[in-house]
């Protein structure tokens, strides 16, 4: 499948994952691809007079919301969000995620996790059995000490870790820490791995998102499918 359809199967997850948002909620709005067709769906309802506030989880959804007419909520407020909608980069059969492809895990998780709901919209292609194995876990850590901090996580891990970098400069996130990738073959216990790295000292946040799904939007070439968690 090209490019250009996989773009329309994540458009169409979209445009059903906003149905979810009512007039008047505050929305969290995540980061990536698939995002970006959310945000740009939301903000047709707000043309259409929809009422709503968000928080966005990067600069660049902040930009494209404020173009779309989004009034958004600032950082250092205390949110009561409704509903947070965001893709991932994985997503294994209990809903759990790898997500932090784009470098914006961090704020992805805070967001999510003051949510009173999580629905994740992604293409059929980033359904996988296990996480792990064809994308690295991104794992976001502090610059100070980071290469005592990559040790840690290879001892614990027994895998190949390797500092994110963008034009030839250690990539920084917009919380100005560092992302090393940690290439895993598999990852069979996601829980248990993301307690333990998060023991380890210089770990800011990992891309492990375990247990917060409720909501499962897939766009298939066969349509739209939509899973419900029976479990947070």
């Amino acid at each position: 499948m090209s490019v250009t359809d996989l773009d329309q199967l994540k458009r169409a997850a979209a445009i059903k994952a906003v149905d979810y948002v009512r007039d008047g909620m505050v929305v969290g709005l995540g980061t990536g691809s698939t995002a970006k067709h959310m945000v740009l769906a939301l903000g047709e309802k707000v043309k259409a007079g929809m009422k709503l506030r968000a928080v966005p989880t990067s600069q660049e959804t902040a930009s494209l919301a404020e173009r779309c007419g989004i009034v958004l909520i600032d950082a250092d407020n205390r949110w009561m969000i409704d509903v947070t909608i965001d893709g991932a980069d994985q997503v294994d059969p209990d809903f759990n995620l790898v997500k932090g492809g784009g470098g914006a895990l961090l704020k992805e998780k805070i967001v999510a996790a003051s949510a009173k709901q999580f629905i994740v919209l992604i293409d059929y292609t980033k359904q996988v059995p296990v996480l792990g194995g064809s994308f690295p876990l991104p794992i976001e850590v502090i610059p100070f000490g980071w290469g005592s901090t990559a040790r840690e996580i290879e001892t614990l891990t027994h895998s190949r870790v390797v500092l994110r970098q963008r034009n030839g400069s250690p990539f920084l996130t917009e919380s100005g820490n560092l992302i090393v990738d940690v290439h895993l073959p598999r990852i069979d216990q996601p829980r248990d791995l993301e307690a333990a790295l998060n023991w380890i000292p210089g770990v800011v946040e990992t891309g492990l998102f375990v247990g917060r799904t409720d909501v499962l939007i897939v766009g298939t070439p066969h349509g739209v499918e939509t899973y419900h968690a029976t479990r947070r």
